[in-house]
């Protein structure tokens, strides 16, 4: 039973994680999906691929800005140590 009470505190502590991740694969797949729609609806071609790509680059930057949360580091200053009474 403890296994499974770490196991649902994880998933709970963890659901903004879950959701950047969702929304990763929904912006990766965007792209294709409207493509897909506006090829049911039978627009041609050209409108197609633009659509795709303009779709695909607003995805981009979107991904561009989460990942660059992933991405920052705090920097930790270093503990500077106490010199001693003969060093200056």
């Amino acid at each position: 039973m403890e296994i499974i009470k770490r196991q649902i505190n994880y998933l709970i502590t963890s659901i903004f994680q879950i959701i950047q991740g969702a929304l990763l694969f929904a912006l990766v797949f965007s792209g294709l999906v409207c493509a897909l729609v506006l090829r049911h609806f039978g627009y041609n071609g050209i409108v197609i691929t633009f659509g795709g790509v303009l779709v695909e680059l607003i995805a981009l930057v979107l991904c561009y800005f989460i990942f660059r949360s992933y991405l920052k580091t705090e920097e930790v200053k270093p503990v500077e140590s106490k010199s001693k009474k003969g060093e200056k």
